[in-house]
């Protein structure tokens, strides 16, 4: 009885055509002689071999899948964060951000971390949790675990993660709101409209203090208010001073969500507490003439690790 079956199966697949009907709806089927399927046939995209498998072509991708390992990049004589930022095509503050308590210049042979794209390198600390992750830099915590390959207890301190944020929406605040809602990963103009008076960088203007080898050097932008105009945040952060210093008067600093501090010197009142988060575009003081000023108007500046560094553009300047 079994023979009887086999000879039957073996007799009707001989009646068969070779033909796959999902890729040729319309081709009628045809016989393929012995010939042709010893020496192997195609009959359109599908093949039939010697040994009368039919083989169907595979999709063979043309460019490697993107790397989801932080990259180091050792420094080199010249580099900038700008420069840096350019080679990976990132914003040069997803540079600090992943590379907390960096300071300038760069020392030429320290490893930076780098993210292969838009998003942080971050080392896992104690108490960290996708959740609180995720919170922090703008993502979720399904991203946090899944672009890492990792599942929630294997998230340990000392792991290295990287996470990608959508640079449209930008970084978020601890406490999960947008930290820049009005031009995520860049700066605000502190004061919509205002001119800026005295750039970035050495000066003749004697009332300067020396600083990187120049006899006068400015460290921040001038923008010139008049008195009480109100001072916004130009990145959202946490508020981590307040109050009086010598040469800026009264002035507020923002530790912003990149780890970079906006200074905001020559204030007359402030109108924020240490401790308190504030989001891009929120009024933090108004304009005055405290510490060292000849008149009404705003310093703003810019640090990384303790040394002043040119802001760029403000958006609204």
């Amino acid at each position: 009885m079994t023979h009887a079956v086999v000879l039957a199966v073996a007799g009707a697949m001989s009646g068969y055509t070779v033909i796959d009907r999902n890729f040729f709806p319309n081709v009628h089927a045809r016989g393929v002689a012995a010939s042709a399927a010893e020496e192997g046939l195609a009959i359109g995209d599908v093949s039939l071999g010697r040994d009368s498998v039919i083989i169907k072509p595979l999709s063979i991708p043309t460019s490697s899948p993107v790397s989801r390992a932080p990259i180091v990049h050792i420094v080199a004589r010249g580099d900038t964060l700008e420069s840096i930022g350019r080679q990976y095509n990132l914003r040069w503050r997803e540079i600090i951000w992943s590379n907390p308590g960096l300071r300038l210049p760069l020392t030429v042979g320290r490893p930076i971390k780098v993210p292969p794209l838009p998003g942080a390198v971050v080392i896992v600390r104690t108490g960290d949790t996708p959740a609180s992750l995720a919170a922090a830099y703008g993502a979720d915590d399904t991203t946090v675990l899944g672009f890492n390959g990792i599942r929630g207890p294997q998230l340990v301190p000392g792991l290295v993660l990287v996470i990608p944020v959508d640079p449209a929406q930008g970084a978020n605040l601890k406490k999960g709101v947008p930290a820049d809602p009005i031009a995520p990963g860049q700066l605000l103009c502190p004061i919509a409209g205002a001119p800026i008076i005295q750039q970035f960088g050495p000066t003749s203007f004697e009332i300067e203090p020396p600083f990187g080898g120049y006899l006068h050097f400015h460290t921040g932008l001038d923008l010139l208010a008049g008195y009480s105009t109100p001072i916004v945040a130009a990145a959202g952060g946490k508020v981590t001073a307040a109050g009086d210093a010598a040469y800026f008067g009264t002035r507020v600093e923002v530790t912003d969500s990149f780890g970079l501090v906006e200074v905001y010197a020559h204030m007359s009142q402030v109108n924020v507490t240490v401790g308190q988060e504030v989001q891009q575009g929120e009024k933090i003081g108004y304009v005055g003439s405290t510490g060292l000023s000849i008149g009404a108007h705003l310093h703003f500046q810019l640090e990384v690790g303790g040394m002043p560094t040119a802001p760029g553009p403000l958006i609204g300047c």
